[in-house]
């Protein structure tokens, strides 16, 4: 981990390909979907989620989300950031299945000082 950046070290179209990935794991999801009280059968049921579209357990969204956020922490925020000013536009174009190893990039597409 390099450690964050300050606002005026950013610029629009900056990208960082972060170093760092992880496997998702079956207790990531079981705990992530306990921990937050969401009994979804499509993250919990082996048999609901095979007679789902996924055909097999899907990972909570939430779960990939915050995932992402953390892998880039340390190239972006790190010792920067007092408090994150929200979240736009968030999409989750695929589904993430445990084993899937997830990678994250940043772009800067705006600044707000």
């Amino acid at each position: 981990m390099s450690g964050g950046r300050h606002f005026e070290q950013w610029a629009i179209g900056d990208r960082i390909d972060h170093v760092m990935r992880r496997t998702v794991t079956e207790t990531d999801n079981l705990l992530f979907s306990t921990m937050t009280h969401n009994p979804q059968p499509l993250h919990l049921d082996a048999e609901a989620a095979r007679a789902s579209e996924f055909g097999r357990i899907l990972v909570n969204g939430t779960f990939t989300f915050a995932l992402m956020i953390g892998l880039s922490v340390g190239d972006t925020t790190l010792g920067t950031l007092v408090a994150n000013l929200g979240y736009d536009k968030v999409v989750m174009p695929k589904p993430v299945f445990i084993g899937d190893t997830l990678r994250a990039q940043t772009e800067v597409v705006d600044l707000r000082p």
